[in-house]
């Protein structure tokens, strides 16, 4: 069972602050690799100077809070 299987919301996470930088809007949908590749390629597509922020950042499940908040 991997960490996104059954996740009802991810997004990505500062790895120095676990602040929330971004989430992800579409269903999470395969074997963890391939949803970080998904979550951090959507994220690349946003914007692409976002490249040295992926570097400092990592892919990870909302909780229930956050998720609400940021709909």
């Amino acid at each position: 069972m991997g960490k996104f299987e059954n996740a009802s919301a991810i997004g990505l996470r500062n790895k120095e602050t676990d602040k929330l930088i971004a989430v992800y809007p579409f269903k999470a949908e395969g074997s963890d690799e391939e949803i970080t590749k998904k979550v951090t390629d959507w994220y690349y597509m946003q914007d692409c100077s976002a490249e040295e922020e992926l570097k400092n950042a990592y892919v990870d499940v909302l909780t229930e809070a956050e998720a609400k908040s940021r709909k």
